[in-house]
Order: structure tokens, then C-alpha cells, then sequence
């Protein structure tokens, strides 16, 4: 993935809002029922009401955090659930702390 396609990904407050959010998701989506955080994440439904966002647009976000490799994505049934990629962001911060 290219440096600016990940910068790119950050460039909006609600996909930023969306990390921030993936990183506590027990405490930021304390209504999603049996929550499997660490291993599954957070259903894409959540995030939408959270958001605020119409389903195209958050489906959209999501698809662009997780071109970026910011976010992975597991597919249970009809569900899809998002997690942050800790891999993806580790890669982010050698990319700041080595490149900028």
C-alpha cells in the first residue's frame, strides 16, 4: 500500500473517528450483543448508528480503512464486523516515526 493511500484513509474525521472508536470497542459499543471483540469486532450495523452515516457511506469507509490495511474485516452469517488491523497500524508508526 502506498504511504499516501494510507494518509488518504486518515484524511477524514469520521473514518478517524471510526479507528479511535475500534480501539475500545467495549467501551464504545457496549450495545452490540454478544460481543466478541477481540476476536470478531464490532458489526458493521454499530458503527453505522454510531456514525450517523448512511450504510453506503460508512460501507464505503470501511472499504477504504481497510484498503489502507487499518482495519480487518470477518464475516459471520450475514454480518460483517471490523476490528483495527494491529499490524496495519503498527506499520503507520514506523512509517511516521522513520519516514516524516
Amino acid at each position: 500500500m502506498e504511504h499516501v493511500e494510507i494518509f488518504k484513509a486518515l484524511s477524514n474525521n469520521t473514518r478517524l473517528q471510526i479507528l479511535n472508536w475500534l480501539k475500545d470497542p467495549a467501551q464504545n459499543f457496549p450495545e452490540q450483543p454478544n460481543a466478541d471483540f477481540e476476536n470478531v469486532g464490532v458489526c458493521v450495523g454499530q458503527i453505522q448508528i454510531k456514525a450517523g452515516l448512511s450504510q453506503s457511506t460508512i460501507s464505503e469507509y470501511l472499504s477504504i480503512l481497510q484498503r489502507a490495511d487499518l482495519i480487518s474485516s470477518t464475516r459471520v452469517g450475514q454480518w460483517t464486523y471490523y476490528k483495527r488491523n494491529k499490524e496495519g497500524i503498527e506499520k503507520l508508526s514506523k512509517i511516521i516515526n522513520s519516514e516524516l
